[in-house]
C-alpha cells in the first residue's frame, strides 16, 4: 500500500515529455488495501476575525436577516450542503488571547475586549462556547477547540474542558446554570495555536514542555475522549516537527501544520481578482508544493512514530491575497475567483494521497475571510467558486481511495515550479466510483484517457465548474459567473477505457456506477 501511495503522490510531479500536448492518461489502481479518505479532510475554520463570526455566521436572534436562534438561515443551509465534518474555533491567533469565561453567561454582562490581532476592533463576546457548540450541533459536525496557551493558564484550559464535557462538578454546575444541562461531546482539542508566532513566540524545545504540561490537565470526563493536538509547524519548519515528535510525541494524538498559498509575509500579496497568467500558474505551483511539504513532515514523524499513531492535521490552508480595496484593514476580506477553485481542487487531490497520516485539514476560513465558502453583505450571501469545489467533492468524504497514476504534460511557472495540466483523484463508496479531474491549462482542452481497470461505468453523470475568465468571481447583486453545471457530454466508454474532453481551466467530477 505504501508503494501504491508513493507512486500516486509522485505521479503529479513527474513531467512526461513524450506525451502530446493536452493529452493525458489516468490509470486507476483499485486495491483492497486502500485507506479511507477521512471526511475530516474537508474541515472548516471559523475565527473571530473580521465578519467571519459576526455577520457571516451569526447575526443574533433580533436581526431582520432571516435566522434561526441568531444563526443566518442562508449560510446555515449552504453549509449543510457541504456536509461539514469538523469546525475549528475560536482561532487562529485570536485563540491565544481568548478567555472562554468572557463568552458565557448573560450576553449583556459579558466583558468587551480589543481584538489586537485583527484590526483592533472591539469583541463583545456575544458569540461564545454555547453558541459555537449549538452551531456545530445544527451543522452536524465535530467541534475543534483551539485552547489558549499563549496568554492563558493551565487551570483555565482544564476548566474549559471540564465545563464542556463533565456531568458533575463545579464547572458542570456553572454550565447548567447557563442553560445547558447535558455536557457536549468534544473530540478535538488544540493545545495552543501557532506557538512559534502569534501564539507565544515559543521555541520548539520550550513549547514541547509547555504542551506536555497543559495536556496533562485536560482530562477525559464521563466517557468523552479528547484527541489532543499539539501546535505544529509553519510550512517549511521541519525542525519544529522533529523537536516536537522527539520530546512530546507520546503525549499527543495529532500535530498541526499550516500552509498558505501566499507570495510572502512582507509587502503586497497580490490581488485576489486582478492577476495575470503568470500569477495564476504561480499560485497553482505554490499550492501543489504542499505535497512536498507534507511528505517531508510525514517522513520526520515516521522516524519517531513508524506505526502512524499520531495524525498530521493541516488545520490552516488556502490562498492569502491582499484585502479588497475599501474593506476594513486587518479583517482579511478577499474575493474568490476561479483561480481559488483550482487551488482548492489541487490541494484536496494532494491531501487524498496522504490519508495514512493526514487526518484532518481546515481551509481558512468559512465565511468572509481569506479563501472562504461564503461571502455576506447585510442580508445578501454569495457562494464562492471554492464553495462549489467542496460541494463537488462531497462524495469523496469517507470513501475508499482509489489510487491512480497520472501521465500528463507539465506547465512551468515563473519560479521554476511545475504544474500538471491534468490532476486527478478517485474514490469508491456504496457501489459508486467518483473521479475528480482538473484541467489547469488556461487556453486548451485536455483529452484524457482513463484506464478503468475493471471498474464499472454503465451509468455516468457529471458536474463541471469553469468560467469565461480565470479572473471571474461571484459578487453581490450580479449573476453567478462561476457555478456548477451538468457535465453530460464530452466523454465515452469503450474497451474498458473512459475518454473525457475537459474544457480549458475546468474542474469536473464524474460519478460511475
Amino acid at each position: 500500500m505504501k508503494k501504491i501511495l508513493s507512486t500516486l503522490a509522485l505521479s503529479a510531479l513527474c513531467s512526461l515529455p513524450s506525451l502530446a500536448a493536452n493529452e493525458a492518461t489516468v490509470t486507476l489502481l483499485p486495491s483492497e488495501e486502500s485507506p479511507i479518505i477521512v471526511k475530516e479532510i474537508y474541515g472548516q475554520f471559523a475565527e473571530h476575525l473580521g465578519t467571519c463570526i459576526y455577520g457571516g455566521l451569526w447575526v443574533g436572534p433580533d436581526s431582520p436577516i432571516p435566522n434561526t436562534n441568531g444563526y443566518r438561515n442562508d449560510v446555515l443551509n449552504a453549509l449543510k450542503e457541504l456536509h461539514v465534518p469538523v469546525l475549528r474555533w475560536p482561532g487562529g491567533c485570536f485563540a491565544d488571547e481568548y478567555h472562554w469565561m468572557d463568552g458565557i453567561g448573560p450576553k449583556q454582562n459579558r466583558p468587551r475586549m480589543v481584538n489586537n490581532n485583527w484590526g483592533g476592533t472591539v469583541e463583545d463576546n456575544s458569540f461564545g462556547t454555547h453558541d459555537f457548540f449549538d452551531l456545530c450541533e445544527m451543522l452536524g459536525c465535530e467541534p475543534y477547540l483551539s485552547g489558549n496557551v499563549g496568554s492563558g493558564s493551565v487551570e483555565e484550559l482544564a476548566k474549559w474542558v471540564e465545563y464542556i464535557t463533565a456531568e458533575d462538578g463545579p464547572m458542570a454546575t456553572l454550565r447548567k446554570q447557563n442553560g445547558r444541562e447535558k455536557p457536549w461531546h468534544l473530540k478535538y482539542l488544540g493545545v495552543g495555536n501557532e506557538s512559534w508566532g502569534c501564539g507565544g513566540n515559543f521555541t520548539p524545545e520550550y513549547y514541547s514542555d509547555v504542551y506536555r504540561r497543559y495536556q496533562t490537565y485536560c482530562r477525559n470526563y464521563n466517557g468523552n475522549h479528547l484527541y489532543k493536538i499539539a501546535s505544529g509547524a509553519s510550512d517549511y519548519d521541519y525542525n519544529w516537527t522533529d523537536v516536537m515528535m522527539r520530546n512530546a510525541g507520546r503525549f499527543m494524538d495529532g500535530i498541526s501544520l499550516h500552509y498558505y498559498t501566499v507570495l510572502g509575509w512582507n509587502g503586497s500579496k497580490g490581488s485576489a481578482i486582478n492577476f495575470n497568467e503568470s500569477d495564476y500558474y504561480w499560485a497553482l505551483g505554490k499550492c501543489l508544493e504542499v505535497g512536498d511539504v507534507v511528505k517531508r513532515h510525514c517522513e520526520i514523524m515516521d522516524k519517531y512514530d513508524p506505526k502512524k499513531r499520531v495524525g498530521l492535521l493541516v488545520d490552516e490552508w488556502g490562498t492569502w491575497f491582499d484585502e479588497e480595496p475599501g474593506t476594513v484593514p486587518g479583517h482579511l476580506f478577499q474575493q474568490n475567483s476561479l483561480r481559488d477553485a483550482m487551488v482548492a481542487a489541487l490541494s484536496l487531490n494532494t491531501f487524498h494521497t496522504f490519508t495514512d497520516r493526514v487526518k484532518m485539514t481546515n481551509i481558512a476560513q468559512i465565511a468572509n475571510v481569506l479563501q472562504s465558502m461564503v461571502l455576506t453583505r447585510g442580508d445578501q450571501m454569495v457562494l464562492t467558486p471554492t464553495y462549489y469545489v467542496f460541494k463537488m467533492y462531497v462524495p469523496h468524504q469517507d470513501a475508499k481511495l482509489v489510487p491512480l497514476n497520472v501521465a500528463t504534460p507539465m506547465i512551468a511557472t515563473r519560479d521554476g515550479r511545475k504544474v500538471p495540466v491534468v490532476s486527478a483523484t478517485a474514490s469508491a463508496k456504496n457501489g459508486k466510483t467518483t473521479i475528480s479531474l482538473v484541467n489547469t491549462d488556461l487556453k486548451n482542452e485536455a483529452e484524457i484517457t482513463i484506464n478503468l481497470s475493471g471498474i464499472s461505468a454503465k451509468n455516468i453523470s457529471g458536474e463541471i465548474l469553469t468560467a469565461a475568465s480565470m479572473n471571474d468571481y461571484n459578487d453581490f447583486g450580479q449573476p453567478e459567473k462561476v457555478t456548477l453545471k451538468p457535465f453530460n457530454k464530452g466523454y465515452q466508454v469503450k474497451g474498458g477505457k473512459l475518454t473525457v474532453t475537459l474544457p480549458a481551466k475546468s474542474i469536473v467530477t464524474l460519478s460511475l456506477q
